[in-house]
């Protein structure tokens, strides 16, 4: 896994495009303060080839986490959020410019620390 830094959320951001379209595959909860969050997408450096990627957020201190089952049936054509505010990285499906306003999703995360893996599709 690759540690994402503050000032890399946009160049990563770009290459999956956002995230529009994505497909969330799964929510897995490591420990209390450890969640995976595992996407399939398209990628830029790849010539858009579809790639999974996986997302480990630590020291997690908010989330609001819809159950496996209902995955499949998230519209995911607005992408995601993911910001870096006050030392905490927030995650959020859909779009959103401030932190607080990410209570308002169906899906999101607050961590202090946020590593992402890249496997194959």
């Amino acid at each position: 896994m690759k540690p994402l830094l503050k000032n890399d959320i946009n160049t990563f951001l770009k290459r999956f495009g956002n995230f529009v379209d994505a497909e969330l595959h799964s929510i897995e909860i490591v420990s209390p303060t450890a969640l995976r969050v595992t996407l399939n997408m398209q990628d830029s450096a790849r010539a858009f080839d579809w790639v999974t990627l996986v997302l480990e957020f630590s020291g997690v201190s908010d989330a609001k986490v819809p159950e496996n089952s209902k995955l499949p049936h998230i519209d995911m054509s607005d992408g995601i959020t993911l910001l870096f505010v006050e030392n905490t990285f927030t995650f959020a499906l859909g779009v959103y410019n401030a932190p607080l306003a990410v209570a308002n999703s169906i899906c999101y995360i607050k961590a202090a620390s946020l590593k992402y893996e890249e496997i194959s599709f």
